[in-house]
């Protein structure tokens, strides 16, 4: 079990406080970690860092699309602890429209709006981009090797169902936006990139592709999705905790430049 312990280790996870955010700051201090708890709201990050086990972890205000601010933020995590050793590109949005009504008009690829095509692509790809770039040049020049775990998705690997959306009377709900997918798919290239780039410095970067996870959807929208798996059903939050401590940790020491798919098997037939 040593190979799985992340103790004396330094973790920053990005979008921190969000869904499977919180649960990757658990797992990586529950490996024995500090963490640094990172997102848009401090306070947010404040309560999260207090509720995970031990008390060395950093609470830090961080906008991934903004040079300065990840800047200012590395500066802080090396001011406390002197050293980064995993780094997880977490932060990411997804498309939300704000009338139902309206959501399946407003998703249709003939009618998606730019910004929010933009917006993605600032937060889901350039983001990664310049996390990427400041956190990980800081941990190839402090010369002690490292991991990059970059979320990505099961969109990022195949189209999305649009059968899923369909409600029971056979209404469109809305249709999963070319955006995700699109910078999903970016987000594994850029993985593979990095990895035949920083391998001599002995930095490992790679990918986790989650599936769908569980989060108080409609009772059909629950349903359809778990038809599609092989496990027949969606995830649970904690589902992915195993392998994110195994792709930050030594238990993955010669693994670099793939693609771990935790899906329930959605992507297998």
């Amino acid at each position: 079990m040593e190979l799985f312990s992340l103790k004396n280790k330094v973790a920053l996870v990005t979008g921190a406080t969000g869904l499977l955010g919180r649960q990757h700051c658990l797992a990586l201090s529950e490996a024995g970690a500090a963490v640094v708890v990172a997102d848009l709201n401090l306070g947010d990050c404040r309560h999260l860092a207090n509720e995970l086990p031990g008390e060395n972890h950093l609470p830090l205000a961080l906008d991934v699309t903004i040079p300065h601010s990840l800047r200012t933020g590395r500066n802080a995590i090396f001011k406390k602890y002197g050293q980064l050793d995993v780094l997880v590109n977490n932060a990411a949005v997804d498309d939300k429209f704000e009338s139902p009504a309206l959501a399946a008009e407003q998703s249709k690829f003939e009618n998606y709006p730019l910004a929010n095509w933009l917006r993605s692509l600032e937060v889901n790809v350039t983001g990664v981009f310049l996390a990427s770039q400041i956190f990980g040049s800081a941990m190839v020049e402090q010369g002690r090797g490292g991991s990059i775990i970059n979320v990505a998705s099961t969109y990022g690997i195949v189209g999305p169902d649009q059968s899923l959306y369909l409600k029971p009377d056979g209404e469109q709900a809305f249709f999963k936006s070319p955006a995700y997918p699109a910078t999903k798919g970016a987000v594994l290239n850029f993985t593979r990139y990095l990895a035949a780039y920083w391998g001599k410095a002995g930095i490992r970067v790679n990918a986790l592709s989650p599936g769908g996870v569980e989060n108080g959807q409609e009772g059909w929208f629950v349903e359809n999705y778990s038809r599609r798996t092989s496990l027949g059903r969606m995830a649970q939050p904690t589902d992915y905790k195993g392998a994110l401590v195994f792709l930050a940790s030594d238990a993955s020491a010669y693994m670099t430049g793939a693609n771990l798919v935790v899906d329930g098997g959605w992507t297998a037939v």
